[in-house]
């Protein structure tokens, strides 16, 4: 069920193009897992150090971030992983590693951790077929993301995310997610919900490099019948939530290149312990948090560490700055828990890819955080595949309509 949400009431979040939280890279095209819903074809190919360093170069020219998520393929499938966070950590961002986590053990964490790493986003859902973990739900998966927040833990000072791919039998299930996430709200800083997409070449578009039509085929994102609905959208996702939790708010959001109202990121940010959420951060809260954040450090915030997400209690002094945060000090007042109990800040996130217009225009992130670097330039990385295979992205345009070039 569709929630309708006010984008005007949100805090449109201030990232574009040159300044921007996040810049995505992309070292390896090699995976050790097939997931349905991934973007990128798995390929045996991985790029040097000075090829890293040239993407970096990129970022540096057209790109002000604070940290540089370091994704793929699967970063861990790079035998210089740990060079390569630490090159990035030398260059004065912030390494985030975005990971299956199939490789990962304990004692190359700690490596990663001493390179400089600073957070790390696990990538786990039912749709992967992972080994010992086939055929699962994302209820049951719970116990593998545990196993890696508390590795985590264990080792330290490291912020820990999880995102999964939505599917359309797989959203009633995102309330248990957040439930879970909140009985380990102390370990679990960030939960993504990434809503699934997928070029289908037998549907209501064709595809274009300049007037020539092209077969989309090729492409890992491309399937004749896609294994869910493709239209699944933030709001949807905030209504299956409020089925469960009727107060779940958010408050900040980037809208779409093409649809000013539309949610392309939708952030939520709650306070609260393994016991109560005692309330949602409003807009004022994230404004303050962002230009604080840019005025001292010169760069919009990115994954928070640790320290900062269990002073949840020492928030509660922005009452009078923001309604949210008010309504939550007046909940945590009324508990004398509060006093001797911790409370946490959690982050969840709903992304919402590319949306096909009925006109043929593509509504893309505006201000997404997620380019990466390509032929010296910045691009979406989750249509890399069409630059790699074409030379550039494709244009839709609806089937029977004449193209113009």
């Amino acid at each position: 069920m569709e929630t309708h949400l006010d984008h005007r009431k949100l805090y449109r979040l201030p990232w574009s193009l040159p300044d921007n939280a996040i810049a995505w890279l992309e070292p390896t095209a090699k995976c050790n897992l097939a997931c349905e819903g991934c973007y990128r074809a798995n390929v045996n190919q991985h790029k040097s150090l000075a090829e890293v360093q040239s993407d970096l170069d990129v970022f540096d020219r057209y790109r002000n971030a604070d940290g540089i998520s370091i994704a793929g393929g699967d970063p861990l499938t790079h035998p210089q992983v740990v060079d390569i966070v630490r090159t990035v950590a030398e260059r004065g961002w912030k390494p985030i590693l975005n990971t299956n986590g199939l490789a990962l053990e304990e004692e190359l964490l700690r490596d990663l951790k001493r390179a400089g790493l600073t957070g790390l986003t696990f990538h786990i859902d039912s749709k992967q077929g992972r080994p010992q973990w086939k055929h699962t739900t994302e209820q049951e998966l719970n116990a593998l993301r545990l196993h890696f927040a508390e590795m985590v833990a264990r080792v330290g000072g490291m912020s820990c995310a999880f995102n999964s791919t939505v599917f359309e039998d797989t959203l009633p299930a995102i309330p248990d997610m957040l439930e879970w996430a909140q009985q380990h709200i102390d370990i679990v800083h960030v939960m993504v919900f990434i809503c699934y997409r997928a070029a289908s070449p037998d549907g209501d578009f064709d595809y274009y490099i300049g007037d020539q039509r092209i077969a989309m085929d090729p492409l890992a994102y491309a399937f004749d019948a896609p294994v869910s609905r493709t239209d699944i959208s933030a709001p949807e996702v905030v209504g299956t939530i409020r089925e469960r939790i009727p107060d779940f708010a958010p408050c900040a959001y980037l809208n779409g290149t093409h649809r000013p109202d539309s949610f392309k990121w939708l952030l939520t940010l709650r306070l609260g312990t393994a016991r109560r959420i005692y309330g949602y951060a409003g807009p004022r809260f994230i404004e303050l948090a962002q230009t604080a954040h840019h005025l001292r450090t010169g760069r919009y915030l990115a994954y928070a560490p640790p320290k900062v997400s269990r002073r949840g209690r020492s928030m509660l002094w922005l009452a009078p700055f923001d309604t949210g945060i008010r309504r939550a000090a007046a909940r945590a007042l009324r508990d004398p828990r509060i006093l001797v109990r911790r409370a946490h800040l959690q982050s969840v996130m709903i992304i919402q890819p590319i949306d096909l217009l009925p006109d043929g225009r593509q509504n893309m992130c505006d201000g997404c955080p997620d380019m990466t670097a390509w032929n010296g330039n910045l691009a979406w990385s989750c249509r890399l595949e069409e630059c790699l295979q074409f030379g550039q992205f494709a244009r839709t345009v609806p089937r029977n309509c004449q193209p113009v070039a």
